[in-house]
């Protein structure tokens, strides 16, 4: 492709991204399957100029005077290159620039008056929720690649990537995990097609360690989705016992199947509806908002919204509710969510307690030292664990195992 033919592709799915109505992952994939005649070096190019993008859209908006435009944006991306080449109106290019947007551009390069919120790149409602800048800066790095060793040793699975030339360290935390920083593409991984590792971020894994699955345990993975935690706790069980996958969406769920397959796991069975009140462990992954993954999907901030989020939690207090009824006496329930929002965190964990006197959190820092066997304990509460970037260096997590009174 010519370079005025890559800044309109980036143009096109930027366009689509702004829409904020789907990920921007799903977009740019579906402009490729569309247009299959896209190499792999201008894929390349096109996504990761695309993201680029993506995460200076509030600095490239503030700069252009408040416009969200695909085509400004990409104008101002490539400012230092000659833009009357890349804007040249031929066929698969962008239209020429008009002298108003000339203008525009021009006075974008002077401006320097950003505002807070744009200089951590974080709409301010949510800025203002996080509180932490910290730790909003750490949302807004570049995550690196984590796997998990499956039914093998680490040693063993970074050995065997190690002679496909893919170089992976140890994770600090999870004795199954391996994390390179290097951008890598797996698909071709023949240590991944055996099915000897499986990409996972290294905060659940250690959740899913944290869990404590024995197997003789009665299992349930709630919201399952397309089956990340029950498989790698059906490795770590070594294919023993049973765990139980449900989610409300049966084409999410479908998808556990195939990922089992090349996984060679063999101890899940899903189940379509849940009637039994006695599951020693009940794990909930609840449906939330995603924004500890903002390294990975930094235009998801710009899809949530208020009402959205209090949609959410309305959910997820449905949802433990619902698991209290379903745990058994001296069993656990566990309160998983990938987001760093107190509302669908803390928040939902004391308002439950408070409706719920049969059930108290574990004592987390005992939990970590049990299963982990590491001294160093990197949270600040023993009631529940909140992983993050800045914190664990992993995406964000939160993560509370609540034990149900034994009836004396």
């Amino acid at each position: 492709m010519k370079d005025a033919s890559r800044v309109q592709a980036i143009i096109e799915t930027l366009e689509s991204i702004f829409e904020d109505k789907f990920p921007a992952d799903n977009i740019l994939d579906k402009y490729f399957k569309d247009r299959r005649y896209i190499g792999s070096k201008d894929r390349r190019f096109i996504a990761d100029n695309v993201w680029a993008i993506i995460r200076q859209r509030m600095h490239l908006s503030e700069a252009l005077g408040g416009v969200v435009s695909a085509r400004l944006f990409a104008a101002l991306h490539f400012v230092d290159k000659d833009l009357d080449l890349l804007f040249n109106g031929e066929e698969y290019a962008p239209l020429v620039l008009s002298r108003e947007e000339k203008n525009l551009l021009a006075k974008a390069q002077e401006f320097e008056d950003f505002s807070q919120y744009a200089c951590y790149e974080c709409p301010r409602w949510l800025f203002d929720k996080i509180n932490n800048p910290a730790l909003i800066d750490a949302l807004n790095t570049t995550a690196p690649v984590d796997v998990r060793a499956n039914l093998v040793d680490r040693e063993h699975a970074q050995e065997r990537l190690r002679k496909e030339g893919l170089f992976f360290s140890f994770t600090p935390y999870s004795p199954i995990g391996l994390r390179s920083h290097d951008r890598i593409n797996l698909n071709n991984c023949m240590t991944y097609q055996d099915g000897e590792i499986e990409v996972m971020d290294e905060a659940s894994q250690l959740i899913a360690l944290l869990c404590r699955v024995k197997p003789f345990h009665k299992v349930i993975d709630y919201c399952a989705g397309a089956g990340g935690k029950s498989l790698a706790i059906g490795a770590l069980l070594h294919n023993e016992g049973l765990i139980w996958a449900h989610d409300i969406s049966q084409e999410r769920l479908s998808r556990i199947k195939k990922r089992a397959e090349r996984l060679d796991i063999q101890n899940i069975k899903t189940i379509a509806s849940v009637q039994d009140k006695d599951y020693t462990r009940f794990i909930i992954d609840a449906p939330c908002s995603g924004s500890g993954t903002w390294r990975r999907t930094p235009d998801a901030k710009y899809r949530l919204s208020q009402q959205r989020l209090n949609e959410l939690c309305r959910t997820q207090a449905e949802i433990l509710d619902f698991g209290a009824e379903h745990t058994a006496p001296n069993g656990r329930l566990i309160y998983i969510t990938c987001s760093v929002l107190p509302d669908e965190n803390e928040q939902q964990i004391e308002a439950f307690l408070s409706r719920h006197p049969d059930f108290e959190t574990l004592d987390h820092r005992a939990l970590w030292k049990d299963v982990l066997d590491i001294a160093v304990f990197p949270f600040d509460n023993e009631r529940w664990l909140k992983f993050s970037p800045l914190r664990t260096q992993t995406d964000g997590f939160f993560f509370c195992a609540l034990q149900r009174k034994q009836v004396l």
